[in-house]
């Protein structure tokens, strides 16, 4: 039963970066929630991290994908393909050393960028290239802040975000 469950999560993996092109917004959001907990089902489930890294990191390259075809006609496709081949890079240097670090140096600011503007685009779509322009500096600096941060605390200092808000609260 566990096997089923597994194999659920993973094809959901795969699937819901794949919506992401209709459906940016929504799709998006759910896989971020999704890429969120996986961790905390799959391996609890019984899946080994060995192959729970492998399949996360293929499939974030799946989102990574899907993110680059739907922003195509967007005001950032061009700070959406650097960003993708910033962490393509990344994502290579990974598969190649299996050194969680190269994340730090090649972090994922494609995704909080991606969603801010999905956000924005999918609430006021008649107006979204005008907010970004006119908030892009504090988007930047949140983007930027929020991921190295988030790449640290996952990839560097490995830390349980679980156990990490639990410590803070008790």
């Amino acid at each position: 039963m566990k096997w089923i469950a597994i194999a659920f999560i993973i094809a959901a993996k795969f699937i819901v970066p794949v919506l992401i092109v209709p459906f940016p917004f929504a799709a998006g959001w759910a896989n971020f929630v999704l890429d969120t907990v996986d961790g905390d089902l799959l391996i609890p489930l019984g899946l080994d991290d060995g192959p729970y890294q492998l399949i996360d990191k293929t499939a974030d390259w799946f989102t990574y994908v899907g993110m680059l075809i739907a922003a195509r006609h967007w005001k950032i496709r061009g700070p959406v393909i650097v960003l993708f081949v910033l962490r393509t890079v990344g994502q290579l240097l990974f598969f190649l050393t299996g050194a969680e670090i190269v994340f730090f140096f090649f972090p994922n600011f494609l995704e909080p960028l991606f969603l801010i503007y999905a956000t924005i685009r999918h609430f006021r779509p008649e107006g979204v290239a005008e907010i970004y322009t006119r908030h892009r500096v504090g988007i930047w600096v949140f983007v930027v802040l929020y991921k190295l941060q988030d790449e640290w605390i996952t990839h560097v200092g490995n830390i349980d975000r679980t156990e990490l808000i639990t410590d803070l609260f008790s």
